[in-house]
C-alpha cells in the first residue's frame, strides 16, 4: 500500500491500495469517533460495492446506512444536494457522525458538499471508484454542484478526513470511463511533468502503468493544493482546459460528452490557440493530439465557439473583465495569464 500526507491545517492522508474498500471500515475508525455514517452514491455504484462498504463499517462498530441518486452529471445539483441533505436528517447523524463518498467525481462532490453545509460542517470521507475521481476530484478539498449558468458554480471547500483509492474497482469501469480518467492524467503531464506525460506517449497500454500514474497524480496535486488551498494562485494550473471544458459541457447539457472528454479537447484548443498567439512551443498541441487519439478520447466537438466562449464568462476563475487562462510554455511547464474577456473569442478562433 502507498501512502501520502496532505498537509495543512486539516490535513489527511490518501492511501492506494488493493482492497481498500473491503478493508474501509478498519481505516476509517482510525480517523473518526463517529457512531454513525451515511454512504452516499449513485445508483450505478451502490449495488457493485455498497453492502461491501457497509458491512466493513458496521464490523468497525459504526451504525451504518446508504443513499443513493440517479446516476449521471445531470443530477448535480441542488436538488440532488437537498436530497443528500434529507437522508442525513432522517438517518439522524450529528456533527461528531461521518458521511462516507463512494463513487465517481459527481459523487464526491455532492456528498462533499452536503457534508460541508449539514450542521454548518462534519466530516466525510472519499472512496473514489472510477479513475477521473481517483487521480484529481477526490484530492484537495472542493465539494459542489452544478447550476444552470455553468459547473461547479456553488460549493465550498471542505477537506476529506481520510481518502481511500482501491484501484481494483477500475475493474468494473467501462472503457470510455477509463479513458475519461486518462483526459486528466494527461492534464496532469502537461502541466507538471514531462516525464509523466512521455511515459503515457510511450506504454503500450495504460493498464501497465495504472497505479503508478495515479500516485504521481495525486503527488502533483498534493503539492498545489498544500501550496494554494483556496485556488488564489498556482491551484489554478489544475484547470488547465477545463475553462472551455466546462462551457462544452454545459452546450451538451452535461449528458453528450464526459468531463475528461470536454477537457482533452479543452486542452487541445486552448494549446492551439496559444501556439498561434506565440505563448506555446510549436509541437505541443500535436503531441497532444496525438495522445487523445491514443487513448481514444475526441480531439474536436461541434459547438460555436462564440457560445462556449459566452459560457466561459461564467467561469470562476474570471476577474471583472477578464479571465485567467492557463497555458504551457510547453509540456511539464505551465503559467497562469489574463486575458480580456473582449480578446477571448478571437483567441480561440486563431487556434482553429
Amino acid at each position: 500500500m502507498r501512502k501520502i500526507t496532505v498537509t495543512g491545517e486539516q490535513g489527511y492522508e490518501i492511501l492506494i491500495g488493493g482492497g481498500l474498500v473491503s478493508a474501509c471500515g478498519e481505516y476509517i475508525r482510525r480517523v473518526t469517533k463517529a457512531e454513525k455514517a451515511l454512504i452516499i452514491s449513485d445508483t450505478n455504484v451502490m449495488p457493485l460495492y455498497g453492502e461491501r462498504v457497509k458491512a466493513s463499517l458496521e464490523a468497525a462498530g459504526l451504525e451504518a446506512y446508504c443513499f443513493a441518486f440517479s446516476a449521471g452529471e445531470a443530477q448535480k445539483n441542488l436538488d440532488t444536494v437537498s436530497d443528500m441533505i434529507k437522508a442525513l436528517c432522517e438517518a439522524g447523524l450529528t456533527r461528531k457522525d461521518i458521511v462516507v463518498a463512494l463513487g465517481g467525481g459527481v459523487t464526491g462532490d455532492m456528498a462533499g458538499f452536503a457534508s460541508a453545509i449539514y450542521l454548518r460542517g462534519i466530516d466525510f470521507v472519499q472512496i473514489p471508484t472510477s479513475l477521473l475521481s481517483q487521480v484529481d476530484s477526490s484530492v484537495g478539498g472542493k465539494t459542489g454542484c452544478d447550476l444552470s449558468f455553468g459547473k461547479n458554480l456553488v460549493g465550498a471547500f471542505h477537506n476529506p478526513r481520510l481518502v481511500l483509492i482501491d484501484p481494483e474497482t477500475l475493474s468494473t469501469l467501462p472503457r470510455r470511463y477509463m479513458n475519461d480518467g486518462v483526459g486528466e492524467i494527461i492534464k496532469c503531464g502537461c502541466i507538471r511533468s514531462a516525464a509523466l506525460f512521455e511515459k503515457l506517449e510511450s506504454c503500450e497500454s495504460f493498464g501497465s502503468i495504472t497505479e503508478d500514474a495515479i500516485f504521481e497524480c495525486v503527488d502533483i496535486k498534493r503539492v498545489v493544493v498544500e501550496n494554494d488551498f483556496t485556488e488564489k494562485g498556482e491551484r489554478m494550473l489544475l484547470n488547465f482546459g477545463h475553462t472551455l471544458a466546462h462551457a462544452i459541457e454545459k452546450y451538451y447539457n452535461f449528458t453528450g460528452i464526459a468531463h475528461g472528454e470536454a477537457v482533452g479537447v479543452g486542452m487541445l484548443n486552448i494549446t492551439r490557440a496559444a501556439e498561434a498567439a506565440g505563448k506555446t512551443q510549436k509541437g505541443c498541441a500535436e503531441r497532444i493530439e496525438a495522445l487523445l487519439k491514443k487513448f481514444g478520447l475526441p480531439t474536436s466537438v461541434d459547438a460555436p465557439v462564440d457560445t462556449l466562449c459566452r459560457d466561459m464568462l461564467h467561469d470562476k476563475k474570471r476577474r471583472g473583465n477578464s479571465i485567467n487562462l492557463v497555458l504551457l510554455k510547453t509540456i511539464g511547464d505551465s503559467y497562469i495569464e489574463a486575458m480580456p474577456t473582449s480578446r477571448l473569442a478571437a483567441f480561440f478562433s486563431e487556434g482553429r
